[in-house]
């Protein structure tokens, strides 16, 4: 496969270089009217009918199908309610991006946190969790929106079969996150502007191959890291079932994104492959300014500017988690055929945002067994 033309990044991200502080600040500053309840974003795509039902067309997809059959959960009747959550107390493990236990938020002097004391720390880690479990709510809804229009797009059987599973796998997910949220910890926040310019790109492109890359590949495989993570950290026993519920079911979702775009991406030119390439990069990057979770740092009384500049410049020895959070993208991406493309082109792009180290764990077209209920 040749290689295709190159464009820089201001054509891809909107801004000149990766760890541009201003504009980065700037977009999260240009947030959405927080009493909006409606978003409104064009779809392009047409919806397609298929007169070919021939069921197993594709065994790998059916076999998904039967298993996501099987594997639905209620979240009213399989989750106990009535196990009592303590805000103050029950999130403070979940301050990785800055807390009590990070010098580099509590004693560099560049710090816009050091001078929080033990009570604006304590409200730092329940601010933290419920802006975290707020954006995992929003990108559920993204998903929701996303499925149900794989369901109207891809061409095959299957593969609608499939998708109509998801569609009600992500209205639980929406469900059981707003009630935690509302039940057990009683703080929320808007959708994240980074994550929104993200999810109207997905939604608006009319293509359904990327609806599928930006949604199963790309949010829903940095959500089940995610995920995983805060399941092995929390001891809090609402919290840890619900997300292996989740997890179960976004194992089959990232799963499903892979198997279906392996076939397609052989079939694609080089320019083709690019444009998937300069997307995967594109929503890498987003998701990775989404968690300097600025709107945290504003309620907290900082200025969001000094945050974001502080955040961005945390030395890579010390940004294990949001390393961790590619954990799933990066061989998925490898297995699609995306990392060496063009010469290496998406490679080279991970190893800059520091995350090409995954590239070698297994893919969840192959473990998503491995994680089922």
């Amino acid at each position: 496969m040749s290689t295709a033309e190159m464009r820089p990044d201001s054509a891809i991200l909107g801004r000149s270089q990766v760890d541009d502080v201003d504009a980065i600040a700037e977009i999260a500053l240009v947030n959405a009217d927080p009493t909006e309840v409606a978003h409104a974003v064009a779809d392009q795509a047409d919806a397609l009918f298929t007169w070919d039902y021939t069921k197993a067309a594709r065994p790998k997809l059916d076999k998904l199908y039967e298993k996501a059959k099987v594997s639905q959960w209620n979240a009213s009747t399989d989750l106990d309610w009535s196990i009592e959550v303590d805000p103050h107390t029950a999130f403070s493990i979940f301050t990785e991006s800055g807390g009590t236990g990070d010098p580099y938020w509590t004693e560099h002097p560049d710090s816009p946190a050091k001078n929080f004391g033990e009570k604006e720390w304590d409200q730092f880690s329940l601010e933290s969790f419920a802006w975290r479990l707020s954006q995992f709510l929003h990108g559920e809804q993204g998903a929701l929106l996303c499925t149900a229009k794989i369901v109207e797009t891809v061409p095959w059987i299957d593969a609608k079969y499939y998708a109509a599973t998801q569609v009600v796998d992500e209205a639980r997910h929406v469900e059981v996150f707003n009630r935690y949220i509302d039940e057990k910890v009683g703080v929320r926040y808007p959708v994240n502007p980074h994550l929104q310019m993200l999810l109207d790109d997905i939604i608006n492109d009319s293509r359904w191959d990327m609806t599928y890359l930006g949604m199963q590949i790309m949010v829903e495989g940095l959500a089940l890291a995610a995920f995983g993570f805060m399941h092995q950290l929390t001891e809090e026993p609402l919290l840890k079932k619900l997300l292996r519920y989740v997890m179960s079911d976004e194992a089959r979702h990232v799963a499903f994104g892979v198997l279906s775009l392996q076939e397609v991406y052989s079939e694609m030119t080089a320019a083709e492959v690019r444009e998937r390439q300069e997307f995967a990069f594109e929503a890498a990057v987003r998701m990775r300014d989404r968690f300097l979770q600025q709107e945290v740092w504003e309620r907290m009384g900082c200025d969001v500017y000094a945050a974001t500049k502080h955040g961005i410049n945390i030395p890579p020895e010390q940004q294990i988690f949001q390393q961790l959070l590619f954990s799933k993208i990066v061989p998925n991406c490898k297995k699609l055929g995306l990392l060496d493309a063009a010469d290496g082109w998406l490679r080279d792009r991970f190893t800059d945002i520091g995350v090409i180290q995954f590239e070698d764990m297994i893919d969840t077209s192959e473990e998503y067994e491995a994680m089922s209920l």
